[in-house]
């Protein structure tokens, strides 16, 4: 009966071996439920959408970001709204995508398997209607109960990225937009 005892108490300490060296070797985190908010400021009306299904992939060890969007998954509080923005701003069945891809540039100071608040700052390129344009995004990275939740704010300009205003509403539309990301990466991969 010891030495049964023995074997047992051995095969579960090897298993917890396995279990730790796997769940350490896990380093990406994956979310398809990634919160994505722009807001435009303007005289006319102030335009706001937000997308909740934005796919984040963020590896841990080494500080690589994606982020991809369906542009026509933004919601705006009013239809028409969203109708031009999907038809004449950003041209959504033209370029129904959006993504970025980066890296975290000082990703030693994060640490994953903390509880803790993190400032980060990813840099990379955002193709957004079609162009392609480096960018650096100031961000916190929150790591509450072994899960990383990412948010950063940054602006950019519409004429960057070659969309275009009417000239019939030029005067009373932002010419900047804000985005903000809120994206809890509760996910890993193995």
């Amino acid at each position: 009966m010891n030495t049964i005892s023995l074997i047992h108490k051995i095969s579960l300490f090897i298993l917890l071996i396995i279990c730790t060296f796997c769940s350490t070797g896990q380093t990406k985190y994956y979310t398809k439920t990634a919160k994505i908010n722009f807001y435009s400021q303007a005289p006319l009306e102030n335009i706001e959408a937000v997308n909740k299904s934005a796919i984040a992939i963020v590896d841990s060890k080494t500080g690589d970001v994606q982020f991809s969007i369906l542009v026509k998954g933004f919601e705006f509080e009013k239809a028409l709204m969203q109708e031009h923005f999907n038809e004449n701003y950003l041209e959504s069945s033209k370029y129904p995508k959006s993504q970025f891809s980066g890296k975290i540039q000082n990703n030693e100071v994060v640490n994953y398997s903390k509880d803790g608040a993190y400032t980060a700052s990813v840099k990379g390129t955002l193709t957004l209607h079609g162009v392609a344009k480096e960018i650096t995004v100031p961000g916190i990275t929150t790591v509450k109960n072994g899960v990383p939740v990412m948010q950063a704010e940054f602006y950019i300009i519409l004429s960057d990225y070659n969309i275009s205003i009417p000239s019939l509403v030029k005067d009373k539309i932002s010419k900047t937009v804000r985005i903000t990301i809120d994206c809890t990466l509760s996910n890993r991969i193995n």
